[in-house]
């Protein structure tokens, strides 16, 4: 679409890969479908083959802006259903939610579902952070609660801060 000559942000999805993430810990990402959230965990081999929650599809889009990362989507499954991650407001708060369905095919502008995948530092390039694309600064993190490391969206106080929080592998 164009706009003034100039394109506006169009999100097409190019590629799906399918993976477990984890954090500095080492640990994996659950989703919790009846908590209505995701956490990192400790996960034994039994329950990493039955795969529920944990298996993330990570979707690419191919896009118009390509400086401010590569746009990717997540979904995951959990026994016979789909789940999409989106971010979204509450009590003036932004939350990370998981809402059934499909991660759409094409995505004409802004979505709360893309987030721009970065490499985490400069000398960890199998380690990223992944930024929401709504709102600059704001990253996937993980965040203490009670026995719980609860995937959240944090702010960046400094673009070259290092928060290990948000360190995600796959």
């Amino acid at each position: 679409m164009l706009f003034g000559g100039l394109e506006c942000d169009a999100f097409c999805k190019e590629k799906i890969l399918h993976r477990v993430l984890r954090n500095v810990n080492s640990q994996l990402l659950v989703v919790r479908p009846d908590l209505n959230m995701a956490a990192f965990e400790d996960v034994t081999d039994e329950e990493m083959k039955s795969g529920n929650g944990m298996h993330f599809n990570i979707h690419y889009y191919k896009t118009t802006t390509p400086s401010a990362g590569m746009p990717v989507a997540f979904s995951v499954q959990v026994e016979d259903k789909s789940y999409y991650m989106c971010c979204e407001k509450e009590c003036g708060k932004m939350i990370v939610r998981f809402r059934e369905g499909e991660v759409p095919k094409e995505i004409p502008g802004e979505s709360n579902v893309i987030f721009f995948k970065k490499t985490f530092t400069s000398c960890s390039s199998r380690a990223f952070k992944f930024e929401y694309s709504l709102e600059q600064g704001m990253f996937l993190a993980f965040e203490e609660e009670g026995c719980l490391r609860k995937l959240i969206l944090k702010k960046l106080s400094r673009e070259d801060e290092v928060d290990e929080t948000m360190k995600i592998s796959f």
